[in-house]
């Protein structure tokens, strides 16, 4: 490049006390000229001292600017944030998350060379504070089996080609070819959007070296909450944007796990041998889980952790998924959009 571009950053938040100063120190200690830099805080109303943190940092830097969200949900915030920008980039982050130093800069750098419409890096997961049962949540988090084959995640060796990225650098230009942020959608609005982009021609890439911090939920009723919700909106999902096309197969298993124990119960009713399919099901699937436990044992984790660890991470990412298709087919019955 032969000069640095102005970059916007959106952040929404909700309630991020804990986090918000870790991720905006991060950005200020970025390998990227501030003078360079616009950084817009989108705060869904919190009820905790997010606002007045990043106020206090407003003080001391001025290109960070608390825009208020009173409609609360994070696509909205986000769109808000991207319309009160006006760098040529736009990155998307996560209050949750700490960035790399070389961050922004490398992303622009392959988004330029690459000719992407987005660009994102690889997500390390991480916790905040350290003991067996936070550690074990972040090792089934980090695992093929817990999370699925999201590259983004896992990581991989070289640039790759991508249908969907965490925290992305996008060209101005790209919202304005295929649009903003699916309002409608209270999670997922990253993937459906990228996912747009994708069916409708454009680029997104993986670029391997560039990562980022995120810090997951820390006890079994955070993450099971923030999983539901998950599963939850995936059917939401596809339901209000009539198309499939956003979801993957990873994103079925959870529930096709759940359905597996939940209809044969319901059945050995009428017809008690098939209450084996039940069984069987539940014993294989913990049988695999405690032989990858035993694999990710270490000092900082234990297995019963593990094993608890994916045992809320799947059942409650499947029944949020059921509960959304349920809560679908009421809103069908009732002839409701």
């Amino acid at each position: 490049m032969h000069s640095t571009p102005l970059i916007s950053i959106i952040i929404p938040t909700f309630n991020e006390e804990k986090y918000i100063a870790v991720c905006l120190d991060s950005i200020l200690e970025a390998d990227y000229a501030q003078e360079k830099m616009e950084v817009f805080v989108v705060d869904g109303m919190s009820e905790d001292s997010t606002r007045e943190i990043v106020q206090e940092y407003h003080r001391k830097y001025p290109f960070i600017h608390v825009v208020v969200n009173q409609q609360r949900h994070t696509p909205i915030g986000m769109n808000l944030g991207i319309q009160a920008s006006s760098g040529d980039y736009v990155f998307v982050l996560s209050a949750h998350a700490h960035y790399d130093a070389v961050y922004f800069k490398d992303l622009i750098e392959n988004i330029v060379k690459l000719n992407a419409d987005c660009v994102g890096g690889v997500l390390i997961t991480d916790v905040k504070n350290k003991n067996k049962r936070s550690s074990s949540i972040k090792e089934v988090l980090m695992h093929k089996f817990g999370v699925g084959n999201v590259l983004f995640r896992t990581g991989c060796n070289e640039v790759t080609e991508i249908d969907t990225v965490a925290f992305g650098c996008y060209r101005r230009s790209t919202f304005e070819k295929y649009g903003l942020f699916d309002e409608k959608l209270i999670r997922n609005q990253d993937i459906e959007l990228n996912k747009r982009i994708i069916n409708a021609g454009g680029k997104i890439y993986l670029i391997p070296d560039v990562q980022c911090t995120y810090y997951a939920r820390e006890n079994f009723k955070d993450l099971a909450k923030n999983q539901y919700q998950n599963g939850y909106w995936n059917m939401l999902t596809a339901y209000y944007t009539k198309t499939l096309s956003s979801l993957n197969l990873r994103h079925f298993v959870p529930l096709l796990f759940v359905l597996s124990l939940l209809f044969p119960l319901l059945f050995s009713l009428l017809f008690s041998k098939v209450l084996w399919i039940s069984f069987v099901s539940l014993l294989s699937y913990l049988s695999l889980v405690i032989i990858i436990s035993i694999k990710l044992k270490n000092s900082s984790n234990s297995i019963c952790y593990l094993i608890m660890s994916f045992l809320t991470l799947h059942l409650s990412y499947g029944i949020g998924s059921l509960m959304g298709i349920l809560f679908v087919i009421k809103k069908m019955i009732k002839g409701e959009k």
